[in-house]
């Protein structure tokens, strides 16, 4: 295999199995492919223009090693397909989690969760103001999570805690490859400096923000075709 298709791949195996198994007959979740679409073209013209800003101001670069060298707007096409990859298969994780565990967190604990959540980001942007990439991610999670605590949504944020955390078995398997090879690099200066294993700790918070806006998307498109017209 030639290494410049290193992280094309990856965005390939990301999607495989929540396309192949779409159609399982419990989640049918490709009746629901039309109520992602919408969200990711949202979220992901606003993170891709966070990536072509960070990209521009060096917090990270990509490795050319391991990209086929197509860009656009000096990002690597890969770059652009991980915003879309990335948000179809958590909510896939989503929609699997609600179709076969009824477990769930109460909108007390889940409230609290996003209290507590909001404080560290709050901590983290008094502490780390000057490092430009904490300081978009916890300002955009905060911002996010400010807007579900005091807005009503169709969002069980509940159900969001527990995908995010089945969602960081393959957040470890994707960033970790990422990061360590590595294909994408950070400049340590723009952040934390601090890393679970090869992988920013500030990954994590925007891994959440991406999950959580595609996800209140999708909620937001899936519940207007329930109020509008029939359920599919």
């Amino acid at each position: 295999m030639k290494q410049q298709y290193t992280y094309l791949i990856i965005n390939i195996l990301t999607v495989f199995f929540p396309i192949v198994l779409s159609f399982d007959k419990k989640v049918h979740f490709y009746k629901k492919w039309k109520f992602i679409a919408p969200g990711i073209l949202c979220s992901g013209l606003l993170y891709l223009v966070w990536d072509y800003i960070f990209t521009i101001k060096n917090v990270w670069s990509f490795n050319d090693q391991y990209i086929i060298g197509i860009k656009f707007f000096n990002l690597p096409l890969e770059e652009i397909l991980f915003f879309i990859t990335v948000p179809f298969a958590c909510i896939f994780i989503y929609e699997c989690l609600n179709s076969y565990l009824k477990i769930n967190i109460s909108k007390v604990w889940s409230r609290n969760i996003s209290i507590i959540l909001l404080v560290f980001c709050i901590l983290m942007l008094f502490l780390f103001n000057q490092q430009l990439y904490s300081l978009i991610n916890f300002s955009t999670l905060a911002v996010i999570l400010i807007y579900t605590l005091f807005k009503s949504t169709s969002l069980n944020m509940g159900k969001f805690y527990l995908a995010y955390l089945v969602s960081l078995i393959p957040f470890y398997i994707v960033n970790g490859i990422l990061t360590a090879i590595p294909i994408v690099m950070y400049n340590n200066a723009e952040n934390m400096n601090f890393r679970v294993g090869t992988i920013p700790f500030e990954d994590h918070f925007y891994s959440m923000s991406l999950i959580l806006l595609n996800l209140l998307f999708f909620e937001y498109f899936r519940s207007r075709k329930l109020t509008h017209g029939k359920p599919s």
